[in-house]
């Protein structure tokens, strides 16, 4: 069985939109994975086909109603479905290439996609909806995050990638961002390729990257580095008894 994405929105016209090209489109034409979308607007209430309300409390905007939405979930989620289900939202935790990987090894997601000004949060608890972030900005809706989830994991599932080395070798992966890379020519305006790289000693290559890829997390996501280093910094103590208890 393929790994199988269903996508809950408003505008089910926005996919597969990019991925239907490269990596992805690919494997998706060839059926390493599958994506349905499910219009919400298709449980939406009365001629108009509401979907949404003003707020308890007053204030801004509108919010999308937990009846519409949760018709919505039963059709796209058959009984036994275990999928994941996921609404993607600022207000959920951060998005990790660690989540990629956990979804990849799964059956495949629900992606729910909001509007406005979110989605009731009845709805999200009654069914224990995971809330999903892919960073610290606000977006017009869930669909460009749905899209970025799903390429993140589509790359990791079997097959998909050329090379299984790839994976190994990219940023978050171990823990540090990857290390730069270059190609031809050596000489380019004036600028050349590090010598270590032209080399031919895989060791000291090796190095050179693990030392770069260093270099560039604690400069650039100082977050990442303090967790990294903290992890090194502890399998490097030494076994005492306390630790083989």
């Amino acid at each position: 069985m393929s790994w199988r994405a269903a996508v809950l929105t408003l505008f089910p016209e926005m996919f597969p939109g990019p991925l239907g090209l490269s990596l992805a489109g690919r494997a998706l034409e060839r059926g390493d994975w599958s994506l349905q979308t499910h219009n919400l607007r298709d449980h939406g209430l009365g001629r108009h086909r509401a979907v949404d309300d003003t707020p308890f409390g007053g204030g801004a905007g509108l919010v999308m109603r937990p009846d519409v939405v949760d018709a919505a979930l039963s059709q796209a989620l058959p009984p036994g479905d275990r999928r994941a289900v996921i609404y993607l939202t600022p207000r959920g935790r951060r998005l990790t290439q660690a989540d990629a990987g956990r979804y990849a090894e799964g059956e495949g997601v629900v992606l729910l996609c909001g509007r406005y000004e979110g989605i009731d949060e009845r709805v999200l608890d009654a069914r224990g909806i995971e809330q999903v972030s892919i960073g610290d900005y606000v977006l017009s809706g869930g669909e460009p995050a749905a899209l970025v989830l799903l390429d993140s994991v589509v790359r990791l599932l079997p097959g998909v990638m050329g090379s299984e080395r790839s994976g190994l070798e990219e940023s978050f992966a171990d823990g540090l961002l990857e290390y730069p890379h270059y190609t031809k020519p050596a000489d380019w305006q004036g600028r050349a390729a590090p010598e270590m790289l032209l080399s031919g000693n895989h060791a000291a290559i090796a190095a050179w990257r693990r030392a770069a890829a260093e270099a560039d997390t604690r400069a650039r996501r100082p977050d990442l580095w303090e967790q990294y280093a903290s992890r090194t910094r502890f399998s490097a103590l030494p076994i005492t008894a306390a630790h083989r208890n």
